[in-house]
């Protein structure tokens, strides 16, 4: 879900908290504390959701190239690796 969305989406909500409230016939601090956690949820919401998605995304072409030219870089020996004195990088 893009931001402008987001955005969009949250401020029906409340409206609709807004609007609900003072059907409700609430008064205007009860209307303030309903919003305010209203919207507390929906951001904790989309953080999460963003993260999970952030979380479960698999590694790029270029994480995968960057790793490897960590590994070649490295002064450690791989497993099996033979010791010598001619190593290429190639």
């Amino acid at each position: 879900m893009s931001l402008p969305k987001f955005i969009i989406g949250m401020i029906f909500a409340l409206a609709i908290v807004v609007a609900w409230s003072y059907l409700g016939g609430a008064s205007f601090s009860t209307t303030l504390f309903r919003v305010i956690g209203c919207a507390i949820v929906i951001q904790l919401g989309y953080f999460l959701l963003v993260f999970v998605m952030i979380a479960r995304n698999a590694p790029t072409p270029a994480d995968k190239i960057r790793d490897a030219e960590r590994k070649l870089n490295s002064t450690e020996a791989a497993d099996g690796e033979k010791f010598s004195a001619r190593r290429s990088l190639h």
